[in-house]
């Protein structure tokens, strides 16, 4: 075989795009130059080949520590995107980009439907994600055998959560999102409810609330005592009705809706007096809090769901990332390990909207939040899975060229009107419009605007949910038993399998637990070590 020298520059260039980069100063080719060289994808093939054969060694430590994160609405085009996006932010062309889920080495597909719907909501499959069973769509906590809205349906198809097995087994657990924290993703994980929109008594029907359904936000405090870690949104569902905010004492849409008088928080912050708990609603409060000093946690920031990213005040509302570091460092001192259940919310919101520049930097936030989280976390004892509980309308396309603004131009006209389109587009939602029976010039348009919303084909007010399959990306302790295609349902039952929670402990008796090694540290040192040697 014939071999090449390989330059220090290009050698720098494809440490980087492995991830190996030794300094972010260091002098390198761009990569489309490199890209013309055979041996630049051979090398990195070849390198990726390496790494995939130790892979053969499994992980089969018991999982001490469980992390979900859920992109809501985080379709696969969402995924690919969101990679651009994340590369383009910091310089680069944006497809050869690495978001931190691309970097697990396990993948598989997840089939979301409901068991009454073939397009999912994220009610029904937070239930299944959670608590191991499909329901029907609008419901949370609760089987196939509850009818949504149906108050006397409910009693005795109550199903339990993954976070439920995880209390019970001792360890603690915790609830971070950029919704509300009684919202459809992270209710799941709690209540037991026909509704997903029945926050808290005031959104119930009256004999719904006479038949003894109780709120989901009452719920949240009361089906599984003390969990350790709740942040998020919805605190205008905590307090009496009238009840001025906090933040916006003089905006009634933000004013407290319970019609039965209770003030949730104070209840929690009485019952919680003994212990090391502490009530944050601002982003100050919230990074003065010494995790050392913290057991358990409440965090309301808004009182509806948390601003989207892209609009946040960072003076006084956390990122997604900042709430996740507080939370694992709080959870993380229990010797029997946790479970955290992260949900990106507001991927999904910005979707509906048509607004697909939110959409995506939540959803680049959320992949911020991961690294965060593979930081002070180990893979040895971490099983970390990161999964979107269905798919949007959005897509991107139109031939456009490398590197080209994600919230670009297509770089032709419609070959039918003679009119520019951007590359993403939505099948339905708010952004169809037609001027004088024809389609809106988007070239006059800021279509790179914050809230710009893309074209859709169908009118709608609100963007649909897609149908199609989402990935499982997975890493840590048994994250090999997420392969192929699977239902839903079946990713909490392999998290509860790796952690020795819940059903299908047998195999933890004779296994103990037992380390291995991690089959990526000698390609890792090799690497690191030809770099300082070059230096």
């Amino acid at each position: 075989m014939k071999y090449k020298l390989i330059s220090y520059k290009w050698l720098l260039s494809f440490l980087c795009l492995s991830n190996f980069c030794p300094s972010k100063n260091a002098s390198m080719d761009k990569p489309q130059n490199q890209e013309k060289d055979p041996l630049f994808w051979n090398t990195w093939a070849q390198h990726t080949l390496k790494n995939a054969l130790t892979l053969q060694k499994l992980n089969q430590n018991t999982a001490k520590n469980l992390i979900l994160f859920l992109g809501d609405g985080m379709g696969i085009p969402t995924v690919t995107a969101a990679r651009i996006l994340k590369g383009q932010l910091s310089g680069q062309s944006g497809e050869e980009t690495q978001l931190e889920m691309d970097k697990f080495p396990f993948v598989a597909l997840s089939k979301t439907y409901n068991t009454n719907a073939q397009v999912a909501d994220s009610a029904g499959t937070a239930t299944a994600y959670l608590c191991g069973v499909k329901a029907n769509e609008g419901t949370v906590g609760v089987s196939a055998a509850a009818v949504r809205s149906q108050c006397n349906t409910t009693q005795g198809n109550e199903v339990t959560s993954i976070l439920k097995w995880a209390k019970e087994a001792g360890k603690s657990v915790g609830i971070v999102t950029t919704t509300r924290v009684n919202h459809a993703t992270p209710s799941a994980a709690y209540a037991h409810c026909v509704d997903r929109d029945w926050f808290s008594d005031g959104e119930m029907p009256a004999e719904a609330v006479q038949a003894g359904c109780k709120d989901i936000a009452r719920q949240l405090f009361e089906n599984i005592p003390n969990i350790d870690v709740i942040m998020g949104g919805g605190r205008k569902y905590m307090f009496p009705k009238n009840q001025s905010d906090v933040e916006y004492p003089g905006d009634k849409k933000h004013f407290g809706t319970r019609k039965d008088g209770r003030n949730l928080v104070e209840e929690w912050t009485n019952r919680m007096k003994n212990k090391k708990a502490q009530y944050v609603w601002n982003k100050r409060e919230l990074l003065s809090v010494n995790p050392n000093n913290v057991d358990y946690i409440l965090g309301l920031f808004e009182p509806g769901d948390l601003p989207y990213n892209l609009e946040r005040n960072t003076e006084t509302d956390p990122s997604l990332t900042e709430m996740v570091e507080v939370a694992i460092k709080i959870l993380r001192k229990n010797p029997r390990g946790f479970y955290l259940l992260v949900e990106g919310g507001r991927i999904d919101h910005g979707h509906h909207e048509g607004k697909a520049k939110q959409a995506l930097h939540e959803a680049v936030e959320m992949d911020r939040a991961i690294g965060r989280a593979g930081l002070i976390t180990s893979i040895y004892d971490t099983m970390t899975v990161v999964t979107a509980d269905h798919s949007h309308m959005f897509n991107f396309g139109g031939y456009t060229p490398r590197g080209n603004t994600i919230f670009g131009l297509a770089p032709m006209l419609s070959d039918v009107d003679q009119k520019p389109f951007t590359a993403i587009l939505y099948g339905n939602g708010p952004g169809f419009k037609v001027i004088n029976g024809l389609r809106e010039n988007v070239s006059t348009l800021d279509y790179q605007g914050t809230n710009y919303q893309a074209q859709s084909a169908v009118p709608l007010r609100m963007e649909t949910h897609g149908g199609e399959d989402v990935a499982v990306f997975a890493k840590g302790p048994m994250a090999h038993l997420l392969h192929g295609v699977h239902e839903q349902n079946y990713i909490p039952h392999v998290m509860a399998y790796a952690a020795c929670i819940g059903q299908n402990r047998d195999h933890c008796m004779s296994s103990g637990g037992a380390s291995s090694l991690s089959p990526a540290l000698p390609s890792l040192a090799a690497l690191l070590t030809l770099t300082r040697l070059l230096c």
